[in-house]
């Protein structure tokens, strides 16, 4: 077992710190914002629930360039939860080079201005309350101010991020006693 302190000042933290992480499953979701010259976005393993009552979520950008840059700066975001369906949607907008919204990408502006994607899962409409910066990443909290549900009963399996690959958690996934 390998044991490093926060100060030790070797690449073994940092890479010790991206293997822990790396085993630990997170959910996926797309987030979206009008950059003022046209719609952006990006896939992002990070959206944390921070509080229910009232519904702030939070989440980490580890660039201030392109797309994450215009979505670091935006005054409301949409947060896209997606499910195993929304496979593509991560795939693309994971991508650096990928044309976001062209092509087959199926999506509509909000009345407020946002772009909202055609997926499976749940939609947040969220105003930034704080950026506050972390390490090399920004860290964004977020007032959740509108909920978009998906139009089936059952939105579907979600998707996850585990071991630098996508899952989906389904209900064959419960272990027994849970």
């Amino acid at each position: 077992m390998r044991v490093h302190a926060a100060t030790d000042p070797t690449w073994a933290l940092t890479a010790d710190f991206k293997a822990a992480f790396g085993g630990h499953p997170a959910g996926v979701a797309v987030i979206t914002a009008d950059s003022g010259t046209g719609p952006v976005g990006v896939t992002a393993s990070s959206v944390a629930s921070v509080s229910a009552q009232p519904p702030i979520l939070a989440f980490s950008l580890a660039s201030r360039s392109g797309s994450a840059a215009a979505l670091a700066d935006a005054d409301s975001i949409v947060v896209h939860l997606l499910t195993a369906a929304d496979l593509s949607l991560a795939r693309t907008f994971a991508s650096p080079t990928s044309e976001r919204f062209a092509g087959s990408t199926a999506w509509t502006r909000l009345p407020t201005g946002e772009p909202l994607l055609g997926h499976a899962g749940f939609a947040l409409r969220c105003e930034i309350l704080s950026r506050t910066p972390a390490g090399a990443s920004l860290l964004v909290a977020a007032s959740v101010v509108g909920i978009i549900a998906p139009d089936a009963p059952s939105q579907g399996a979600p998707l996850v991020y585990h071991e630098r690959a996508y899952h989906a958690l389904d209900g064959s996934t419960v272990l027994p006693g849970a």
